[in-house]
C-alpha cells in the first residue's frame, strides 16, 4: 500500500474537501483525485462519497481512517525527531584519530565542542592503525597522509600540513655541541622513529637522507619526546608535540631552516550524500578552532 495515497485520503477526510486537501499538501486537485481512487482500486472498496457539495467518508473508510491517521501522525514524528532532522546537533558521536595529534590537538577541541552542542556525546578511540570508519562503525577520522585519500567511499578535508624538526634536550647539547649543518648529524647519537620510509631533511637547495639506526628506536611520539627530554639524542618530533617543550627550556629546536615534510593532517568521513548534522558540526567547529588558535602542527 502507498503511504502517499494513504496520506491523500487522510488529507481529504480530515479537511472533507478534495480542494483543501489539495491546499495543505500543496498539489493539484486532480492528483488528490488520482491518488484516493487508486487507493480504492487496490483495496477494492469506497472509501469517500462524492457529491457535488460535500465529501463523506464510507463505513470503511471511517474504519480506515480511525485506524491509519494515528499511525501516519506517529510516522510523522517520528522521522521528524530523527537527530538529523533536528536544528541542533544531537546522538553519539564515534570519532578515531592518531594517537599523538588526538590527544595534544582534540582534546581541548572535543572538550569545547560537547560545550557548545550538549546533546552530543563523543565516543573517541585513540589508535595508529587505518581505522575502517563503516565496518567498525565511526563517523569520521583524523588521519596523517602524504596525499588525499584514494578510497571513493570515503571523502577527505585537509585540516593542515604536518612538520617535523630535529630536537634535543640542553643536556644533550651540552655533552655533545650544537650542530650547524646536517652533515655534522652523523657524528650524534641518533633516537629514531620505526618508519617504512626514509627520514627526508629538507633545507636550502638540497635534502638530506637522515639515519634511522638509532641508539634508541621507537614507534610513540610521546616516548620519543620523553627520551629527547631525558638527553637520550638528537630526533625528530611533530612541532605541535615539541614546541611548548621549547618554550620550557626542555627542548632546543636544531637547524631551523631544515625540516622533513610529513604530510597533512585530514578529516575523513564516510561518503554519504548528506553529511550527519553532528558530522559536519564537529568538522566546521574543528575548522574554525585550529584557525583561531593557529595549533602548531
Amino acid at each position: 500500500m502507498d503511504l502517499n495515497q494513504l496520506t491523500l485520503f487522510v488529507a481529504v477526510a480530515e479537511g472533507a474537501s478534495f480542494s483543501s486537501a489539495a491546499k495543505k499538501l500543496g498539489l493539484p486537485k486532480s492528483s488528490v483525485s488520482r491518488g484516493i481512487a487508486r487507493l480504492e482500486s487496490s483495496l477494492g472498496v469506497q472509501l469517500i462519497h462524492r457529491t457535488t457539495r460535500r465529501v463523506s467518508l464510507s463505513t470503511a473508510g471511517q474504519a480506515l481512517y480511525e485506524r491509519v491517521s494515528p499511525m501516519l501522525l506517529a510516522l510523522r514524528k517520528s522521522v521528524g525527531e530523527l537527530p538529523e532532522l533536528e536544528e541542533e546537533p544531537s546522538g553519539v558521536l564515534r570519532l578515531t584519530s592518531v594517537v599523538d595529534w588526538g590527544t595534544t590537538v582534540l582534546a581541548e577541541v572535543i572538550t569545547r565542542f560537547v560545550a557548545r552542542y550538549p546533546a552530543v556525546k563523543v565516543d573517541l578511540h585513540l589508535d595508529n592503525r587505518v581505522v575502517d570508519l563503516v565496518a567498525e562503525g565511526f563517523d569520521a577520522a583524523l588521519r596523517l597522509a602524504i596525499a588525499p585519500l584514494k578510497d571513493s567511499s570515503l571523502r577527505a578535508r585537509r585540516l593542515g600540513t604536518l612538520s617535523l624538526r630535529l630536537y634535543a634536550s640542553p643536556a644533550y647539547l651540552a655533552r655533545r655541541s650544537m650542530p650547524r649543518h646536517p652533515r655534522e648529524l652523523s657524528s650524534h647519537t641518533w633516537v629514531s622513529f620505526r618508519s617504512p620510509m626514509p627520514f627526508r631533511l629538507v633545507g636550502p637547495g638540497e635534502t638530506l637522507v637522515m639515519p634511522q639506526d638509532g641508539a634508541i628506536v621507537c614507534d610513540d611520539m610521546f616516548f620519543m619526546r620523553e627520551v629527547l627530554r631525558q638527553g637520550a639524542g638528537i630526533g625528530f618530533l611533530p612541532t605541535m608535540l615539541a614546541e611548548p617543550e621549547v618554550a620550557e627550556g626542555r627542548l632546543v629546536a636544531l637547524l631551523p631552516k631544515w625540516s622533513m615534510p610529513a604530510g597533512s593532517v585530514w578529516f575523513v568521513s564516510t561518503a554519504e550524500r548528506h553529511m550527519p548534522r553532528k558530522v559536519a558540526a564537529f568538522r566546521d567547529f574543528l575548522l574554525e578552532t585550529l584557525k583561531q588558535r593557529s595549533f602548531p602542527m
